[in-house]
């Protein structure tokens, strides 16, 4: 039986750079059952498969209805189902995932003298999740109806001895009981690691920072600040932490904006976030550590959707957000820029915020410095 599965987020995003685990591990089970299978980059392709499988991670990736009325597709994903998704059956879902399945993709991407860098994620890592579920509940999170974290998969399940590094998806490793016995295998292979979905830093205990620390952790560490509410948590486990381990790598946090938890998104919402965003990542640049803005897809939405854009085109690139103010980041894209417009037309409106315009990294992270970058 010849297999076609499509990352439906690959075909609509450009600049899409992970794959997508759901389509490996799909891919994985039915090689090892003796059937073929292709990674499909076209959907003009898809008429040459016995069985599809089509998986989507975000909601806003667009899919052919045709392609969804197939007899021979099955689809799925948090892109279709958000925090309702079925999971995969027991016998997919602890397998192998097959991490050749984008070979002929990335191939056809490199070009010669070109970094690999950009495809490091399909190259490079073993990727799954170790835990699985939080007990947050955030509204936003496909994991809202979870609400406890607990292990998923032994690391031997989807690690591929040949490949240098790992990436765990976790939601909140930290959260399960059995964090120190998982991590301890992590530290055991020797190779480099990540949590992408990042750590949740507001319950972390010295032990736990020595322990991850002590790690071969890759280039960033993940953490998350969401709400503007946390700021005294977040600072004093950044405290914590810079007692407790020598520090070495880039600390990057991942900031929600345009939530608005009241659920209401009236028009007073819109510029009380943003400063909350802005003031995030002032607190951010003092202990040295980036921020990574997270725009809520209500963002879209709000009369300041252009100011969404150029804070997260500022904060989301490390040179430009290390060496500039928001408003030196905005008029180098030109005096007659949209992202200088933006800038001046939100500051007519919140002339009260205008000094979080000028805030610099360099200045802000001088008032109080933790951290090496």
């Amino acid at each position: 039986m010849r297999v076609g599965i499509i990352d439906a987020d690959l075909l609509y995003r450009p600049r899409q750079r992970f794959p997508n685990l759901a389509c490996m591990k799909i891919s994985g089970f039915y090689k090892r059952e003796g059937h073929r299978t292709e990674l499909i980059q076209d959907y003009k392709e898809i008429r040459r498969y016995d069985r599809l499988f089509l998986f989507k991670v975000f909601t806003d990736t667009y899919v052919p209805n045709e392609i969804l009325q197939l007899e021979n597709l099955t689809y799925g994903g948090t892109g279709f189902y958000y925090d309702k998704a079925p999971p995969l059956p027991e016998e997919m879902e602890h397998g192998m995932p097959d991490y050749e399945l984008y070979q002929d993709y990335i191939q056809g991407k490199m070009q010669p003298g070109k970094s690999k860098a950009a495809y490091k994620f399909y190259t490079d890592y073993s990727i799954g999740f170790l835990t699985r579920g939080c007990f947050r509940q955030c509204e936003f999170c496909v994991n809202k109806n979870s609400k406890r974290s607990v292990p998923a998969s032994p690391l031997e399940e989807f690690m591929d001895s040949s490949r240098k590094k790992l990436c765990f998806l976790d939601d909140n490793f930290l959260a399960c009981r059995e964090w120190e016995r998982l991590l301890d295998s992590v530290l055991e292979t020797g190779k480099r690691f990540q949590f992408r979905q990042g750590l949740d830093l507001r319950i972390m205990q010295e032990s736990q920072m020595k322990k991850l620390f002590s790690g071969k952790l890759d280039d960033t560490v993940l953490f998350a600040f969401d709400d503007i509410r946390d700021r005294d948590v977040i600072e004093r486990k950044l405290d914590l932490l810079n007692r407790a381990v020598p520090v070495h790598k880039r600390i990057k946090f991942y900031v929600l904006c345009g939530f608005d938890r009241a659920g209401l998104w009236k028009p007073d919402f819109w510029g009380q976030d943003i400063r909350d965003t802005l003031e995030r990542a002032r607190i951010l640049m003092r202990y040295k550590c980036l921020a990574y803005i997270m725009r809520y897809e209500k963002c879209w939405q709000s009369p300041y959707r252009g100011m969404y854009i150029t804070i997260s085109r500022w904060c989301n690139q490390p040179a430009q957000y290390a060496k500039k103010s928001l408003r030196e980041f905005a008029a180098e894209q030109g005096e007659n820029s949209a992202a200088c417009r933006y800038v001046q037309e939100f500051e007519k409106k919140h002339p009260e915020l205008s000094e979080y315009l000028d805030m610099k990294y360099e200045e802000e992270a001088s008032h109080g410095a933790v951290y090496g970058y």
